[in-house]
């Protein structure tokens, strides 16, 4: 929709995955199972978490902050996307677009801190095990695990400014599922210099500074998973390791080609393709990674359920007592 040079825009429109009718009620459904699915694994693992003391280290602490963070990221594009699948009218507030915009950029930076964190925690286990209830005490995992928030939520309200105080009267139709920077940058009839640029700068330095801690944990811990003699020790010591590794490996891996390029029309079609995958499938696969490879979940579950089971049993008679 063209609009004038003094009109203010209001509203936005979102163009979503496709325009084809047909294909929108399969959609929902399948981003509704996902999502379904995404909140059942989160959830699930932050309490269980909770429940088993067993897992009141550390390493989980972290995770349940990462878990929470997969769960506040889907929820803040995904309940909006299925409206839309079933209405005609796939508008969103101008004040709407800005929050949603917002709480991306910022969720978006306090994963990468939030992993960089994960990547420190277990480089300090496997080089210094010995001093490791010092170096990571209650109010070292908290300062850790704080400062991806604060930084992320501050930062992505430095860019969601910029991209907002553009001048939008070229069209009020944004070509993606949910406000994303790009398609409202090509939007603009104002210029977009100093918002491209600090996009830029910012992606760059995020994705490198997040990325460089990780790399930097590993290769000290790949020097000292060597040095130790026995395979079954260096299996164990990697063992801890491989979930977060994998994790990092699909985060990172579809984000680095995301922001690091100018908005074209190509860009912003693929950007929508990635967009799919670390707002829906990392979310639902992190769960999955973290449970299926990891002995100590596995067994706080395996005992939580057991739990369960034995408490119906036990009920079941009292209850079927006259």
């Amino acid at each position: 929709m063209p609009r004038t040079n003094d009109s203010v825009v209001t509203e936005f429109i979102l163009l979503g995955l496709t325009e084809r009718p047909e294909l929108q009620p399969l959609l929902f459904v399948l981003f509704l199972v996902v999502y379904l699915v995404t909140l059942l694994g989160n959830l699930g693992m932050i309490v269980l978490i909770r429940l088993d003391c067993r897992l009141h280290k550390p390493m989980y602490f972290f995770l349940t902050n990462l878990a929470f963070v997969d769960l506040c990221y889907t929820s803040n594009a995904t309940p909006q996307m299925l409206n839309n699948f079933l209405s005609e009218k796939k508008t969103i507030t101008f004040a709407g677009c800005f929050t949603q915009c917002y709480i991306f950029i910022a969720l978006l930076l306090t994963e990468f801190y939030m992993l960089a964190a994960m990547a420190y925690d277990r480089y300090v286990a496997i080089c210094n095990p010995l001093r490791y209830s010092v170096k990571m005490s209650r109010r070292v995992c908290i300062c850790l695990a704080t400062f991806p928030y604060v930084y992320g939520f501050s930062d992505g309200l430095f860019q969601a400014i910029l991209t907002f105080r553009l001048t939008f009267c070229r069209s009020n139709v944004i070509n993606h599922f949910y406000c994303a920077d790009p398609p409202l940058i090509r939007l603009s009839c104002s210029d977009t210099y100093v918002k491209e640029h600090a996009m830029l700068l910012s992606a760059s330095f995020n994705l490198s500074s997040s990325l460089t801690i990780i790399l930097v944990s590993y290769a000290f811990i790949i020097a000292a998973v060597l040095q130790i003699k026995s395979a079954e020790g260096r299996h164990k010591a990697f063992s801890t390791c491989g979930s977060h590794m994998l994790a990092v490996t699909l985060f990172y891996g579809t984000l680095f080609c995301m922001y690091v390029r100018p908005p074209t029309d190509k860009t912003v079609e693929e950007s929508k393709m990635i967009a799919i995958f670390y707002t829906f499938a990392n979310p639902v696969l992190n769960p999955l990674i973290y449970s299926l490879r990891n002995k100590d979940v596995k067994r706080a579950l395996n005992t939580v359920l057991r739990r369960n089971v034995v408490t119906k049993m036990a009920v079941t008679p009292l209850a079927n007592k006259p």
